[in-house]
């Protein structure tokens, strides 16, 4: 299997504990939107820490995914850090890890309909 990985934006955290809500189990486990109050990469593990291990991911790859990540994409980064200070304390920074596969598959449905 291979994920993908990518910071989405800033949210305030009474929306996203509502999203996380409203869709506890997303389509066949294929992506799992992750949020974490410090934009850091120490953030962001724990946070997928927190992910339904019941989806038989490959856990050490999808780890790995989000570390490629913040290895290559500095300037991204830096800019999510500032858009999150700026959003102030009731914040977190969204970030999206998804099973490459299973998300294909998904957004070829969508030209099909």
């Amino acid at each position: 299997m291979s994920y993908t990985f990518d910071i989405l934006g800033v949210s305030s955290v009474l929306t996203f504990f509502h999203y996380q809500e409203q869709n506890p189990h997303p389509l066949q486990g294929g992506k799992a939107y992750l949020g974490s109050l410090d934009c850091t990469l120490d953030g962001f593990l724990q946070s997928a820490e927190q992910m339904p291990d019941k989806w038989a991911w490959e856990w050490d790859q999808m780890l790995s995914t989000i570390v490629n990540f913040w290895l290559k994409h500095e300037d991204s980064i830096r800019f999510w850090q500032e858009e999150l200070h700026r959003a102030g304390q009731e914040s977190l920074v969204i970030g999206r890890v998804a099973n490459v596969n299973i998300l294909r598959v998904e957004l070829e449905s969508l030209w099909e309909t």
